[in-house]
């Protein structure tokens, strides 16, 4: 159960998950997800499905494309901050899985500016021609 083969299923669950946290512990003891925390819970698999980076995506915290607007960046941030901490206690597979992808991020970095520039110029040469 914790260990999801597909990393997209993985990471929309730990997403879930910590929203969820945040949202019980802020918002809703009940443990359902008031309108503004589904709203960032929607808002951020939306985000993560149209990544450009596809399957081999960075952790959005070291991502060089900042793809969130400002409100959901910082209430994403907030939510992360808050349930972060707490996951190693509450769900601590999913706290390591999640620090593995961080961790194999920030050391293929230069791989992603790579694929970002090289997406950049041929988006460029396609609008100039």
């Amino acid at each position: 159960m914790f260990f999801l083969k597909n990393r997209e299923e993985r990471e929309i669950r730990t997403l879930k998950t910590m929203i969820r946290m945040y949202c019980k512990a802020k918002h809703h003891p009940e443990g359902y997800l008031c309108d503004s925390c589904a709203e960032v819970l929607s808002y951020a698999a939306m985000k993560y499905h149209r990544c450009m980076f596809g399957k081999n995506k960075p952790v959005c915290s070291v991502c060089p494309v900042h793809c969130y607007n400002h409100v959901m960046r910082k209430r994403i941030r907030e939510i992360m901050r808050f349930s972060g901490p707490r996951m190693i206690f509450n769900h601590p597979v999913m706290a390591i899985e999640h620090l593995l992808v961080q961790r194999w991020s920030k050391k293929n970095m230069p791989l992603f500016l790579k694929r970002v520039r090289g997406k950049q110029k041929r988006n460029s040469n396609l609008k100039s021609a």
